[in-house]
């Protein structure tokens, strides 16, 4: 009886195989390089490790055997599936598996969107079947995610003063200082310095721009983070503050937002950041590299 299989039992069971759909031990010496003794020595130790006869070859020619029928049957399936197993550890090693998660800033610009587009596109041409995870977060979250190593990648403005994060830049994002309809500043045909310095500004409680702003009024009644959030207060005709030029475009055509100083204009770099300490697979390195080229 057959106990543990072994590489010389599959030689064994393929040599049995080739055999049997040759039509007998003489037919199939062409196929299998032997002579008629060696396979007949074969075949007898393979009904030795089995404890069965497997054929009978005489006058009446080639035949098998009951039992041999039913190995037969099993060892086509066997290398069948040996053979599949094979093509799919193969398939394997060259395509990219598992889960890439991804954290992207609000409130993009439609160009910057299409460069992301882009780099997805060019990842799903490669042999991979991964899971993407698109996350839009305020930077602050951003951020934390890739603390907690829930995120792979970040594409935002960050602080840069992470030293547990690596980052690339890609490109670099312009601001305004805007009033809304109804302020009054807004129908001023000149706007002084000093007009701007008594009026009332959104603050930013992310570091990066709060830090970057190169204006600040003396006065301050309102607070926020999210792009939506400093819109509505400055479209409240109540307060003045930095919005991204792409995302006032629309609400300035439509004479709901006027742009103040461009002087006082400044740019925030947009990265890609990765947590130094995460370890990398195969997938996240190469959709890194994607981005990368997407924005190069």
């Amino acid at each position: 009886m057959l106990g543990q299989l072994h590489d010389p039992d599959l030689h064994l069971l393929r040599l049995f195989v080739t055999v049997v759909e040759a039509g007998g031990f003489s037919a199939a010496q062409g196929l299998l390089g032997l002579s008629q003794p060696t396979i007949s020595q074969r075949m007898a130790q393979l009904e030795t490790r089995l404890g069965y006869r497997l054929c009978s070859r005489g006058k009446s020619g080639f035949r098998l055997t009951d039992k041999g029928e039913l190995l037969l049957e099993a060892a086509r399936g066997l290398l069948l599936n040996i053979e599949l197993f094979r093509q799919q550890a193969n398939g394997v090693a060259g395509r990219l598996l598992g889960t890439v998660r991804v954290g992207i800033a609000e409130n993009q610009e439609a160009s910057v969107s299409l460069r992301l587009a882009r780099a997805i596109s060019r990842f799903r041409e490669r042999d991979e079947a991964v899971q993407l995870e698109l996350i839009s977060a305020p930077p602050a979250e951003l951020e934390r995610l890739l603390l907690e190593q829930r995120l792979d990648l970040a594409i935002s403005y960050f602080s840069g003063s992470q030293a547990a994060f690596d980052y690339q830049p890609l490109f670099k994002e312009r601001q305004r200082l805007y009033c809304g309809q109804g302020h009054a500043l807004f129908e001023s045909p000149l706007v002084s310095l000093e007009q701007l310095q008594q009026a009332d500004q959104v603050r930013h409680r992310y570091r990066v721009l709060k830090s970057g702003e190169p204006f600040q009024s003396r006065r301050s009644m309102a607070m926020a983070e999210q792009i939506e959030s400093v819109l509505t207060l400055i479209l409240s005709g109540q307060h003045i503050g930095y919005l991204p030029c792409h995302c006032a475009a629309s609400w300035e055509a439509q004479g709901m937002l006027r742009g103040l100083d461009p002087e006082l204009d400044f740019v925030v770099p947009f990265t890609l950041a990765q947590h130094r300490a995460q370890q990398f697979g195969e997938a996240q390195t190469a959709f890194a590299e994607d981005v990368l080229q997407a924005f190069a």
